[in-house]
């Protein structure tokens, strides 16, 4: 009988660990992959104010102007460069302009036509915000991609 109880708990006690490693091995098989997306950006108005960089993951956040990841830098030179470190990777687009004025928005003419230099990820949208499906790339472990400000 002892002898029994023992075995029964022995084979309980394996079960029970081996359904433990297999979480624990799904759960690590989920972690994320960091990737760096360098983003090289020219026509930049040299001098004036800084480029603003959204990185949108999805149709949804990018329709709505929610960035899963941001950055700026000051727009000294023709050509800049914006590099994002350790994001996941996936599918991205990406909305740029710059702010020669420095007031966190992209400026417009009295008929709607952008007054500051403006782009989208694959250099699409010259004459109105493209759909993300038109815009979206890829990242993964070192990307690097060009965008012309219009």
């Amino acid at each position: 009988m002892f002898i029994k109880k023992m075995i029964r708990f022995s084979v309980s006690s394996l079960v029970l660990a081996a359904i433990s490693s297999l979480s624990l091995i799904a759960m690590m098989s989920q972690q994320v992959i960091a990737a760096d997306l360098t983003v090289n950006i020219s026509e930049v108005n040299q001098g004036k104010g800084h480029i603003m960089v959204g990185l949108y993951s999805g149709t949804e956040a990018f329709s709505q102007g929610k960035s899963s990841f941001g950055s700026r830098v000051k727009a000294d030179n023709e050509n800049e460069q914006v590099i994002f470190k350790d994001i996941p990777e996936g599918e991205y687009a990406i909305k740029i302009y710059q702010d020669e004025n420095s007031n966190q928005k992209l400026d417009f003419n009295f008929i709607g036509i952008p007054k500051e230099g403006y782009g989208f990820s694959n250099n699409v949208g010259r004459f109105g915000s493209p759909k993300y499906q038109d815009a979206k790339f890829t990242v993964e472990e070192k990307t690097e991609i060009e965008i012309e400000l219009f």
